[in-house]
C-alpha cells in the first residue's frame, strides 16, 4: 500500500476510493474494503481509500478528546494489511467543515483526487452538518463524472461499529471486541518507572505509557495478555486500575507481569494484545491478601493462555 500524505493525487490516475475515519479498521471496515477492491479490480483501477490523521471533530474544537481504538500510525498500519493499494490521509480543516458535500465532492473529490468511482458505506455521511445522504451523494457525482455507489453492510444482525466496540472494551469484554476488530486489541506505549512495589512483593511489572493520548483504556481489572517487546512476542497478566489496596489516590496505573521473565525493560518499547478479562480490580483488606490473590491470577491467566495455545497448535496440525 502506498500512502499519499497530501490532498493531492499526485499520480493523476483515475481511483476507486471510499472515504472515512476508519476508526479501529474493524470487520466492518474490513468488508467495506473488500468491496472497493472488488469494484476497482472491475474497472481496472487503483484502490483508495480516503482517512483523516486527526479527528475532524478534534479539528474543530481542541477541547473535543476522541475516544480512538487506534490513533493515526497504527490506522495506517491496519489499513496496510488489507492490501489497498493506496491510503489517503486528507488533513481536514476548518475550510473543508464548511464545504456542503456536493462541494466536497467537486473541490476535494474529482479536482483534486480524481476519483472516478466512490464507494459510500452503507450509513455514512459527510459534507457540511452531514445534511446530504446517498441519493444526493449519486446526483452530485452524476454532474461531476464520479460514479457513487452504496456498499453492503457487512451483517445486520450482529451490528459493527466503532462505539459499539469501545463500549465492549469499556464493560471489559475484549473476547467480543476482538471478534468484531477481527484481532487483538491492541495498546502500545513506552516502559516507564512505576512505584516497583510489583519486584518487592514477587512480581516486578513494566509500567506503560500509553503513545496515543486518546486510546480507549478497557476497564479496570485483570487481563490475559500477549506482550510483543522487540518483535518477541510473551505472555502475560496487565493490571489496569487505581491500585486501591495500595491507597495510589486517581493515578490510573497499566502495568504487565511478563510471565516467566525477569528483565531490565526501561525506556523500551511495548505492544500488549488484550486476550481475556480474568478479574475486576478491587481493593483488599491488605497486602498479604493482594499478593495471595495475585498469585492467583497467574495461575489462571497461565492456565488460560496455556489452553489457547494447546487448541491453537491443534488447529494448525489439523
Amino acid at each position: 500500500m502506498d500512502l499519499i500524505n497530501s490532498p493531492y493525487n499526485t499520480q493523476h490516475q483515475p481511483l476507486v476510493a471510499t472515504i472515512g475515519f476508519f476508526d479501529g479498521v474493524h470487520t466492518g471496515h474490513q468488508y467495506l474494503i473488500e468491496q472497493l477492491k472488488i469494484e476497482a479490480k472491475k474497472k481496472n483501477l487503483p484502490s483508495a481509500v480516503i482517512t483523516f490523521p486527526v479527528h475532524p471533530r478534534r479539528v474543530l474544537s481542541s477541547d473535543y478528546q476522541p475516544a480512538l481504538l487506534c490513533g493515526y500510525e497504527e490506522k495506517v498500519k491496519r489499513l496496510a494489511t488489507t492490501d489497498v493499494d493506496y491510503c489517503v490521509t486528507l488533513d481536514f480543516t476548518k475550510e473543508m467543515s464548511t464545504l456542503s458535500a456536493k462541494e466536497f465532492i467537486q473541490q476535494i473529490l474529482k479536482d483534486k483526487l480524481n476519483v472516478q468511482t466512490l464507494l459510500i458505506g452503507y450509513d455514512h455521511r459527510f459534507g457540511h452538518n452531514r445534511e446530504d445522504g446517498f441519493e444526493e451523494y449519486q446526483q452530485y457525482g452524476k454532474e461531476v463524472g464520479i460514479d457513487v455507489i452504496q456498499a453492503c453492510e457487512l451483517d445486520s444482525s450482529n451490528h459493527v461499529s466503532s462505539s459499539r466496540i469501545r463500549r465492549l472494551l469499556g464493560e471489559g469484554d475484549v473476547v467480543k471486541a476482538n471478534q468484531l476488530l477481527g484481532y487483538n486489541y491492541t495498546i502500545s506505549g513506552q516502559i516507564v518507572e512505576g512505584f516497583q512495589v510489583g519486584r518487592t512483593i514477587g512480581f516486578p511489572t513494566a509500567n506503560i505509557k500509553i503513545w496515543e493520548d486518546f486510546k480507549v483504556v478497557p476497564a479496570f481489572g485483570v487481563y490475559a495478555v500477549y506482550v510483543l517487546i522487540d518483535e518477541d512476542q510473551y505472555e502475560g497478566m496487565l493490571y489496569i486500575g487505581k491500585r486501591p489496596t495500595l491507597h495510589n489516590g486517581d493515578n490510573i496505573s497499566l502495568e504487565v507481569n511478563i510471565l516467566d521473565f525477569d528483565q531490565n525493560l526501561y525506556g523500551k518499547s511495548l505492544s500488549v494484545e488484550f486476550i481475556e478479562f480474568m478479574r475486576p480490580d478491587e481493593k483488599f483488606k491488605d497486602l498479604e491478601t493482594l499478593v495471595k490473590h495475585i498469585k492467583q491470577d497467574k495461575i489462571d491467566v497461565g492456565n488460560l493462555l496455556k489452553k489457547l495455545r494447546g487448541s491453537q497448535q491443534s488447529k494448525s496440525q489439523s
